[in-house]
């Protein structure tokens, strides 16, 4: 449940910073949009975001047209690297196993650059 609250409040920050903080709408103007999503590897927890440079939709589920996924192990294990989303964290996530990137891992720079503007 921490989970899906988590990312349910992601989702709100990032419509937030879309409307508030005119460094991130340059970034996403820059990359032309984004579509990415979270999910643990069961796909018991998932959620997706679709970025553009005008709106920021999220939703239950993985579409199967997303940029990038991230996969994470468990629920601990997504919460406990969601609340540091640092490079090294992420690293240190895929080496332990408790993370698996879908996708470019370019996809994943440009979310991390996003990212630090919430």
């Amino acid at each position: 449940m921490k989970l899906k609250l988590t990312l349910w409040l992601l989702g709100f920050l990032l419509k937030r910073a879309l409307r508030r903080k005119p460094r991130f709408r340059e970034q996403l103007e820059r990359m032309r949009g984004l579509d990415w999503g979270i999910a643990t590897e069961d796909l018991g927890t998932a959620r997706h975001y679709r970025m553009t440079p005008t709106s920021i939709t999220s939703g239950k589920g993985l579409p199967v047209d997303l940029d990038l996924e991230l996969r994470f192990r468990d629920d601990e294990a997504a919460l406990r690297i969601l609340k540091k989303p640092t490079q090294q964290a992420f690293l240190d996530g895929m080496i332990n196993g408790e993370v698996r990137l879908v996708g470019d891992s370019a996809d994943m720079n440009k979310l991390q650059k996003l990212l630090k503007y919430l």
